[in-house]
This record gives C-alpha cells, structure tokens and sequence, in this order.
C-alpha cells in the first residue's frame, strides 16, 4: 500500500499537542458538537463540523476534504450545510495536494480548478480559502483539510493562527468519530458490494446458454456496479490477435452493424488486454491511446474510462471498458476493486458459457450424425414383413450341436434363425415381445456391425448362436443355473457385443487418442463400452424396444445384465475372473447365489464370444485368417503414426501358428474345461480346441522364413496336412 504523500510538519497543527488549555475553543461547545455526532452517515457529520466552524469563524462556508492515504484519493461528500449529489473523489497527486506539499504550514491557497468549478454553485470563484491540514494521532499523515472559505482577516481575533487553533482543538476530540465512521461506511459499502456480486454471479450462470444474451448481462450489471453510462464487451479471437465486440451497450444496431475488432496492444482496449492491467482514465480525450473517431461516430462523449481485464484459468480472454461515471467525477478506486471482483465471474461464466457452447454443438453434431445413421440404418417395413412372411422352415438339421458353424447358414436366412432362437428359448412368450419389434431391433443390429474383416454381423450371429446352444444343450434354464431374464440378456448381449466394432482393438484407441478413448478410457474396456452405447442406442430407437413387456424391476436388471455380460467380452477382464470363476464354480455351483450366476453369466459371455475356436479345423482355420486380417490392417495403421504395433498385428514379424498355441493353451482350453467340469456335455469342445492345437503345430514348418504368413495360411498345403492329421 503506497504512503499518503501529503506528510507535513506537525508543527501546523498536530493533534498530540503538549499543551492542554484551550486557546480557541469554548470546551463546553466542544462536548456539546462532540455529543451530536452521532449517526452512520459521515456526510451529516461533516455538515454539523461545517456548521461549527462557520459559526466561529463567521466564514462563507465550510467544508472538509478527507484524505484516504489507502486509496490515494481525497473525499468531498458535503460543502457547507449541503450534500452533494455526487461525491467527489480526486487522486493525491492533484496540483490540490502538490500544493499542500510545498506549504508547511495552513494558509491560502488555490483549489485544484476542478474542485472549484463543481463548487461554484455554493462558493464564489473570487473567494479566499483557508486551508487547515488535520494529522493523524498514530499515523501522523493527514486525515482531512478543513477548508474556511471567505473568512476576514482583518476582523479581531480572525487570523490564520487562531483558526488553525480552533481546527486543532475541535478535532482532537472530534477525529476519530468521523474516522471509525468513514470505515463503518466503507465496510458496508463492501459488504453491499459482495451481496451485488452474489446477486451478479446468480444472474451470470443463469445465461450460460446463449453467449450473445450473457454478453448483455455482463455490461448491464458491469454498468450498474460501477454506476457508468456506457460498457462495451470485447472477447479475444481465437488466435489471441484481434479483440472482438459485436455490440457496444447504449450504442443502436444500425450504428453497429459490423462487428469492431481492435488488435492486441492497439487502443485503451488492446493495451489492457496486452498488459493485463487495469486503466482508470479520468480523462479520456487527453490521453494518448483514446480513440475519438468511435464518439464522433455515434455522437456519445466520453469523459472517462475504466478498462480492466476478464480473465479465465488460461489467461485474459477478453477486456470490458466502461465509459462516464454518473455519480461522480471519476472512476475512483473502489470501483477498479468492484471491476476486478467482477471480471472474476465474468471469466468464469465467460469460460463455462464458451465450453457449454462447443458441449451443445458437440451434442448437435452427434445428433446429426445419429439421424444420419439411422437414416442409413432405417429398416424398411418391406424388410420386416419379408421376415415375418418368411415360409421357409429355417431347420437345419446340425443347428442345435454343439460342434455345428452358424457360417454354413445362408447369408440371406441369419435375421430368421436369430428370430427363431428367441422363439425356440420361448423368450417371445414370456416377455411379451412383439414378433415386428423384435425384428426391427434385429435388423438394426445387422446395420450396427461394420464391414470389418472379423468383427462384424456373422461374428455376432456366430456368438449368438452359441448362446443359444448353451442354454439348450447344458439346460440352464431348465435347471435353474440362469433365469429367464438372464437367458434374454445372455442372448442379446451376444447379438450386441461387438456393435460398431471398427476393426481395432482398445489399445489402439488409446494409442491413436480417439474419440472413444476420451470418452471411456477413464472407466476402461473402451470399445465394450461402446459396444455396450450402441445397443443401448438401438433398444432407445422407436419401434426397437423388445423390453416394453418388461416390468419395472424386471427392465433396469436386464440394463444391468447387458453391462455386466458385454463388458465381460473384454479378455483384460476375462483374465482378473478367472481366478474367482474357477474357485467358485468348481467348489459347487448354487443357483439360489446371485453372484455364482453372475460369474458363470461372465464365463458364458467369454465361450460364445471364442467359440469358433472350438469348431472343426476348417472353420477355425478360416476365423484365424479373418482375424490376422484384421490384426495386421490394425498394425498398418500404427506403423503409420510412427508406433510400434505389437508382434500380432505386425505381418512382419507375427508368427500365426506360435501365437494361436499359445492362445488355446492360455485361454481357450482353460476356459472350456472349467465350462466341461460344470456341464460334462461340453468336453467336445475341449477335445476339437486340443485338436486344432494340435494342427496348428504340424504346419508351423509352412511359416518359416515366409514374409506374408496370411498367405501361407490360406495355401491347400494347410488343408492337406491336417487331413491327414484328422484321418489318423
């Protein structure tokens, strides 16, 4: 805090004078003006002071000048027996107290002209001043100028001295009444101007929505805060070049057409965006950054201006310039605290307005985005009506084995085995599923799956399908290991499971920094969780909710269920089950336990999801080339951004018949025989995955030193090995 410049010598009249007797005063006049002081209105007591002095000096008029060391400013609130509209507030550094400076003792002086031109209505120019300093009892600055105006100096007992005198006694007992209620005034002030704040910020964050209406708010309560006439908003572009203002409060739209944009450092504007300092110009058309030709355009004058900066967590975001203090001279200090408290919640509402702009456009991208899918997704009511007339039996005659490949099933006939498992398992009847619903939801799902090499709708028919034939051939419902409204969500989830799978796997997501990864990469299982969206986005779509006939209970556990099982397909998941899978579901499984179905519910979803790889050796052979396919075209993308894929998406480096031993041994024969050890039935899956192990070591010689190991997989000479295998 600067040191009030306006030190004098305290021989003019210092507060703490040794000497007690009262040379001016009449002491009982004292007490009795000391006893009137009461109030919280420093202005009325600066009129009862007044009054006093005028009455023993027979002076034109009185008034008082405080000097607030803190703010640099002096303060005149009242002249004589009246108050001033406005208050008046000046710097220290005013030729006023320049003056004062030079003198070391009270006498006559000129006031500063401004001060003089407001006061004439109540003091004549042509008249004489005496100025009294007042000190401080502590601090020994000045705390106010006693200002006797058109006193006589000829008249007896009317000389400099004795005022001086009569100043001194009367506020030895008087100056600290009218400081502690100069401070009482200011801390309500302050606390008025918090309640403002308050009352500000709720109105702020009430106009996140519209950046325009906000900006309006802003100057509005940016005007009536500082009591200006005028406040005009800029906002920084983009690049941090140019401050940009569409519109300027008070000015009409036809005078402001176009927007102004002002370049950083250029202008009062582009200075304090510049600097991040605030101006306080008292005034404008004398300083040298000003720009008149904006007044000359619109006809508005501008006296003064308070520019400060509006700032957010990055930096200064845009500037706020307020024109024309209307109760008073000035923009005095306060106002510059006000400004700078409220550029606070400007930023912040500001920043959050801005954010929540690109979160509605993001949201109105997305919906476009998703009226375009299902636009591309819409299902026809000719596609459903085909299925439903459909008068083919769809029996194949290996479709309820265990060993039987869905992928034998014509391209044209899946939508209708899918239809009949969910009529076969009975799920149509017991949910009250409408046949048309539950084929939209269907076709949608076909429509969801990408053109990938692998994950798309015949690896999710595939999966689903083994669904279907666990819960026939191991009797789960039946016996109670699953309920039906696990069955549905067992089988949906299957269906659902890799929806809008794009060819890559979830390190890639996070490796590439896509879209997906910022959305779930904080939860974790990326693309499950997308998986997981997409078919909670197709049950939403109209005429796709197959869970209508669900009750309440009923449908946020089958939610639940469909998290739990598509999440489940993620093997880093899969890999922290096991462990708990295999020491609960061996020890002896309970239906009657919540959680030991839940596990077996995850176990299910991890044998649909691999099942092919219990099929014969041709079917598995095929999978295998499908998912080196896509593995190598994912390793391709990383090699492109300069990463190093792992070795099975690198066809340089990836061994296939090495890295699937290795896939069976860790996953696929443990997972099968816990699944064998529960259901006997299913060791024929154990023993065909121990058999494709099994060929996959007779042609590993194929891959040696071959450089496109896809090729070498598809040749005859696989085949005709493991013919000869399977025939022994």
């Amino acid at each position: 805090m600067a040191h009030c410049p306006t030190q004098l010598n305290n021989n003019s009249c210092d507060l703490q004078s040794t000497s007690n007797a009262f040379i001016a005063s009449d002491p009982f006049e004292i007490l009795d003006l000391c006893q009137s002081l009461t109030g919280n209105h420093s202005a009325a007591l600066e009129i009862k002071l007044n009054k006093y002095f005028q009455k023993k000096t027979g002076a034109g008029v009185v008034f008082l000048i405080t000097i607030l060391c803190e703010t640099e400013e002096a303060l005149v609130q009242a002249v004589g027996d009246r108050i001033l509209d406005h208050e008046m507030r000046f710097p220290i550094t005013s030729k006023l107290f320049t003056e004062i400076e030079q003198s070391s003792t009270s006498g006559e002086m000129h006031l500063h002209p401004e001060l003089r031109t407001l006061l004439r209505y109540v003091v004549p120019e042509t008249s004489t001043y005496l100025t009294v300093p007042v000190f401080h009892p502590i601090s020994k600055t000045v705390s106010l100028l006693t200002c006797i105006v058109d006193y006589d100096p000829k008249k007896e007992d009317n000389t400099e001295q004795h005022y001086t005198k009569l100043v001194e006694e009367t506020f030895r007992y008087c100056l600290t009444t009218i400081l502690n209620t100069l401070s009482f005034e200011e801390e309500r002030r302050l606390k008025r101007q918090c309640q403002s704040l308050l009352v500000v910020a709720r109105k702020l964050f009430s106009r996140l929505g519209d950046l325009n209406d906000l900006l309006r708010e802003i100057m509005s309560e940016a005007r009536q805060l500082t009591k200006a006439e005028r406040c005009s908003l800029f906002l920084l572009d983009p690049d941090h070049v140019h401050l940009v203002a569409k519109v300027f409060d008070g000015v009409s739209h036809t005078d402001m057409c176009k927007e102004v944009r002002i370049a950083k450092g250029q202008g009062i504007a582009g200075h304090v965006a510049a600097t991040g300092k605030v101006f306080n110009i008292r005034d404008a058309y004398r300083h040298p950054l000003f720009f008149k030709g904006m007044d000359e355009t619109t006809g508005f004058k501008t006296r003064n201006i308070l520019c400060f900066p509006i700032r957010d967590e990055q930096g200064i975001i845009g500037v706020a310039q307020l024109c024309n203090k209307t109760d008073g001279l000035y923009f005095d200090v306060f106002d510059e605290e006000v400004a700078l408290a409220f550029s606070i919640y400007c930023g912040i509402s500001l920043m959050h307005s801005l954010v929540y702009k690109k979160i509605q456009d993001a949201q109105a991208r997305s919906k476009l985005s998703n009226e375009l899918m299902i636009y591309h997704m819409k299902v026809s009511n000719s596609d459903i009506k085909r299925v439903l007339n459909c008068k083919n039996d769809h029996a194949h005659t290996d479709f309820n084995t265990l060993c039987f490949s869905p992928r034998e099933i014509p391209d044209d006939e899946t939508i209708c085995y899918v239809l009949k498992m969910y009529e076969t398992l009975g799920f149509i009847e017991t949910f009250h599923i409408k046949k048309e619903i539950l084929i939209r939801f269907i076709l949608h799902v076909q429509k969801g799956y990408r053109d990938t090499p692998y994950h798309n709708w015949w690896h999710a028919f595939t999966v689903t399908h083994f669904a279907y034939l666990a819960i026939i051939n191991f009797d789960l419902i039946q016996n109670k290991y699953l309920t039906n409204i696990e069955g549905l969500a067992l089988i949906t989830s299957c269906l659902c499971h890799d929806l809008d799978h794009r060819g890559t796997n979830n390190s890639f997501q996070q490796k590439s920094e896509s879209v997906l990864a910022s959305l779930y990469s904080s939860e974790g299982s990326v693309m499950e969780r997308h998986h997981l969206s997409q078919a909670i986005c197709i049950l939403n779509t109209e005429g796709c909710n197959i869970l209508d006939g669900l009750q309440g209970h009923e449908y946020s556990k089958f939610l639940d269920l469909l998290k739990l099982n598509i999440l489940s397909t993620d093997l880093a998941q899969h890999m922290r089950q096991y462990t708990k899978q295999e020491a609960t579901l061996c020890s002896g499984f309970n239906p009657e336990n919540t959680q030991q179905r839940l596990l077996l519910l995850s176990l299910l979803m991890t044998c649909c999801d691999l099942c092919e790889q219990t099929k014969v050796w041709s079917v598995t052979r095929n999978t295998a080339v499908l998912i080196y396919e896509e593995f190598f075209s994912q390793g391709d993308l990383e090699k492109s951004m300069g990463k190093n894929p792992s070795e099975q998406m690198d066809r340089e480096k990836a061994s296939i018949p090495d890295l699937q031993i290795q896939f069976i041994n860790s996953i696929i024969i443990p997972v099968y025989s816990l699944l064998a050890k529960l259901f006997p039935n299913a060791q024929i899956l154990v023993d065909q995955a121990i058999q494709n192990r099994n060929n996959w070591e007779l042609i590993k010689p194929l891959f040696e030193n071959q450089s496109n190991p896809l090729e070498v997989l598809k040749s005859p000479q696989v085949d005709e090995i493991c013919k000869q295998n399977d025939s022994k």
